[in-house]
């Protein structure tokens, strides 16, 4: 069998993640003290007292998810056999290069720090906006957008019939009523702080080029297939020019998750809180099982896989 690990972005947080496996394995704690000594404040005090609304601050839930998936790692990894692939959504791609030691930890989480931070400030809030478009296909969707006044563009390819949009407020808004009109099952707007993967994100990637350029890199010890190309990359340039692009660029999941499978992918790990990316899954390659690590009985369950 041929593993691939995956690691969720934003929207995968929730208070008290992972107090079940920290409870079972002490390298849990470990892993987030490292990240509070590099931050400067209680990482895993937020993620289990919150609030909410503080964890899901874009600066905030991004060094935290990315800490939560690393200790899954650690403890997985610590008995498990390494994937023949990794793969991470939006945010979790920076897991994924962490895991794949392409990347320090102390690097990593200081680097999604400042990329939240950027990405926050990028648009003034109310001014951006994201919708979840259900039951069109993605050239649907693409159309829709494009029939809307203003800045509006599909943003995540999750799965097939599952797209994110974002842009402009109203320009989303308007967008949502014509995916209603072409026979979206479902449009609805997203609780999120801004416009992630669009063009209005352009304003984060220079100084955010600057962050990244400071952060030493090395070619993955483990393939990674990168969101903006659906495709491991071949050097180290086009690495780091993917991760810059992805900030603006939509992030094609749907595409990563089959590539895998056409690669020989047969079931995948997800290494992070929840099970976000399990579900779409599903919809992309209904016979490729998704393991949740996120507890102690799920890692149980991988190890014995």
């Amino acid at each position: 069998m041929t593993l691939a690990a995956v690691f969720p972005g934003q929207g995968a947080q929730s208070v008290g993640m992972l107090a079940e496996l920290a409870a079972a394995f002490p390298d849990v704690s470990r892993r987030y003290q490292e990240a509070s000594d590099v931050l400067g404040f209680d990482v895993w005090q937020l993620t289990q007292l919150g609030p909410a609304e503080k964890l899901a601050q874009t600066e905030n839930t991004q060094p935290a998810l990315l800490t939560a998936s690393v200790a899954i790692w650690d403890v997985w990894q610590s008995e498990a056999e390494a994937p023949a692939f990794v793969a991470g959504h939006s945010l979790g791609e920076y897991s994924a290069l962490t895991c794949a030691s392409a990347l320090s930890f102390a690097d990593a989480v200081s680097l999604v720090r400042r990329r939240g931070q950027l990405m926050e400030a990028a648009v003034p809030r109310g001014q951006g906006a994201m919708a979840a478009i259900l039951g069109l296909d993605d050239d649907q969707v693409i159309n829709c957008c494009a029939q809307a006044e203003g800045v509006v563009v599909a943003a995540n390819f999750n799965a097939p019939g599952q797209v994110a949009i974002a842009g402009e407020a109203e320009a989303v808004r308007r967008a949502v009523k014509i995916c209603e009109g072409a026979g979206a099952r479902r449009a609805v707007m997203l609780d999120v702080s801004g416009p992630f993967h669009s063009p209005l994100m352009d304003a984060a990637k220079d100084e955010f080029a600057e962050a990244l350029a400071r952060v030493e890199i090395a070619m993955p010890e483990i393939p990674i297939v990168q969101n903006v190309t659906a495709a491991v990359p071949n050097d180290l340039t086009t690495l780091r020019d993917n991760l810059l692009a992805q900030i603006s660029a939509p992030v094609l999941w749907s595409a990563s998750v089959s590539n895998m499978a056409g690669m020989g992918v047969d079931r995948f790990a997800e290494c992070g809180p929840g099970n976000v990316l399990g579900g779409l899954i599903r919809r992309i390659s209904k016979s490729t099982p998704t393991q949740p690590l996120a507890t102690p009985d799920g890692i149980r369950s991988a190890l014995d896989a």
